[in-house]
């Protein structure tokens, strides 16, 4: 457009402004026209957007057009029962298309000046209506009503992106309101992946950069909810098709999650998770995925010292968790062989335990074992980047050393060593070790079918090997951690892992570079592994 033809569409728009009538189509359509010309010239004039803001007399205008809007949508179903369903249908485009008109005009006003966003923030409740209004589940059932959806949250965004004091004024009010008129999970829940994307990206615009909105994530009502539908999307969307709507949903999502963890939150949002008589929810199984995920992505970070925080942070947490979710597997394998713990000798043969027979078993094990991978993988990586470090002799000495931190860590006289090799004993006999597909125990075949038929090896795979690795690289160079294996029977129990088992890919890998460790200086140690006949 020229200079001179912009200025005629404004001076039209602000007559079409000030005389429409919102209950007419003869009035309304040239509004709509008018409309989408200007905010296209807005899209790419960051100076027209300034001075048509600076028009006092706009807003008040602006401000009357999205009121009659929203009270047009809440009053349709009331005129509608005198009206003809054709003219219904014909109505209800017409609102919905006036109502994409003036949101695109809004949004482009707004977008990058703060004054304009203050002035249009007034009408805030009425986008948060029509928001409500085309999320009830109706509307979900018309798939021509998504423009409209995109374009009233591409329209909130604008209204508060890098303006701080909207942002807060808005989170805040947000994620304090009753349930049923809360927007944000409303989009979430909409069987769209457009709109989940938008609506994630406005929520990540809100958080970024703000440890109060993001307190206000983690520990209100709203907020938990938020949480957890944003990681059953995020379970839901694992497999999308890359570059799609939804794989880039499931990006936005872990960049969230992303921010929760660099500013300390994990151990918030899982005590958040929980449930009375569940060991570990999903919702805290996706959250150590992603926890998991993290801390490999971030390897070898340019930042070290911001890394050493976040580790520091969560290694409290994993510890912690590590001891109860260790303990309830102990227990229901236990149970599940049919021995008292008081028939539990440290020293008892593994062929002992193999010729035991299951009894019982315990549905929530599988998913505690689940955990206990991810867990085991997190300090793993904590563990071997704490090793690095002090191997190249960085600068940490305000820090704890997190390697000896796990290795210190004690829950009812037990440390988190002693605890590896008793979850591996147990384990040995509970789960038949798989060679070229077959299981080796020595139970005969009928109660080995039995066995695995029971056993389900979904969330077993992978536990005896990272349970096995982080047992070696808490004892690489520590003659104290050598020792108190060695003295809960440990080395016996590495040995046997020095095996094939394909549920376990590189089991025998590191059992042995976990025994190498073992040995390493020690001649004790190396004086019992020589004691040790093998038994055919």
């Amino acid at each position: 457009m020229t200079t001179t033809t912009v200025c005629n569409s404004l001076v039209h728009l602000r007559d079409l402004l000030s005389t429409y009538d919102i209950n007419s189509e003869l009035s309304t359509s040239p509004l709509i026209s008018a409309l989408d010309a200007v905010a296209h010239d807005l899209t790419r004039k960051l100076q027209k957007r300034t001075e048509l803001g600076s028009d006092p007399s706009l807003w008040p205008e602006l401000r009357r057009l999205w009121k009659d809007l929203a009270r047009a949508h809440l009053s349709f179903w009331d005129d509608s029962e005198t009206d003809e369903a054709e003219d219904q249908s014909k109505r209800q485009l017409h609102l919905r298309n006036l109502s994409i008109s003036v949101a695109r005009f809004t949004r482009n006003l707004v977008a990058g000046v703060p004054d304009n966003q203050v002035q249009a923030f007034d009408n805030e409740p009425e986008i948060r209506r029509l928001l409500h209004y085309y999320t009830s589940w109706s509307a979900a059932e018309d798939k021509q009503t998504l423009p409209l959806l995109w374009m009233l949250t591409q329209t909130l965004s604008n209204l508060v992106t890098a303006n701080e004091g909207l942002i807060t004024r808005l989170w805040e009010l947000y994620l304090s309101q009753p349930e049923d008129q809360e927007i944000l999970l409303r989009l979430l829940s909409f069987p769209d992946n457009k709109t989940i994307l938008i609506t994630l990206v406005f929520i990540m615009n809100c958080i970024r950069g703000s440890k109060r909105r993001l307190i206000f994530l983690c520990r209100t009502a709203i907020g938990s909810r938020l949480c957890i539908t944003i990681l059953d999307l995020m379970v839901r969307l694992f497999d999308a098709t890359e570059f799609s709507d939804g794989a880039q949903a499931f990006n936005i999502g872990y960049a969230i999650f992303s921010q929760l963890i660099e500013q300390g939150y994990v151990s918030d949002l899982y005590s958040k998770f929980s449930m009375r008589d569940e060991p570990v929810t999903p919702h805290q199984t996706t959250l150590l995925k992603i926890v998991d995920s993290y801390l490999h992505s971030k390897k070898r970070e340019s930042n070290a010292h911001a890394m050493l925080e976040i580790h520091t942070m969560l290694s409290p947490l994993l510890a912690k968790t590590f001891f109860s979710a260790s303990a309830y597997a102990q227990t229901a394998i236990r149970r599940s062989l049919g021995s008292s713990p008081s028939g539990l000798y440290l020293y008892l043969s593994i062929r002992a335990l193999l010729d035991t027979l299951p009894r019982e078993l315990d549905t929530k094990l599988p998913q505690v074992c689940e955990a206990l991978v991810l867990l085991t993988q997190c300090m793993v990586t904590i563990s071997l980047e704490a090793e690095e470090r002090k191997f190249l002799g960085s600068n940490t000495q305000s820090y704890t050393d997190l390697k000896e931190y796990f290795n210190q860590q004690r829950h009812e006289m037990q440390g988190i060593v002693e605890i590896l090799v008793e979850l591996l004993r147990l384990l040995d006999a509970f789960l038949p070790r798989i060679n070229f597909g077959k299981p080796v125990s020595s139970a005969p075949m009928s109660e080995r079918k039995t066995f695995d038929q029971a056993h389900d090896p979904t969330g077993f795979s992978y536990l005896k090997r990272d349970l096995v690795r982080l047992l070696g690289i808490l004892s690489h160079k520590e003659r104290s951690v050598q020792d108190r294996v060695r003295d809960c029977g440990g080395i016996p129990v590495v040995m046997n892992l020095c095996v094939i088992d394909e549920r376990n890919p590189y089991l025998k890998e590191h059992a042995i570079l976990a025994l190498h460790n073992l040995l390493e200086n020690n001649v004790e140690n190396q004086k019992l592994v020589e004691s040790i006949k093998p038994i055919n």
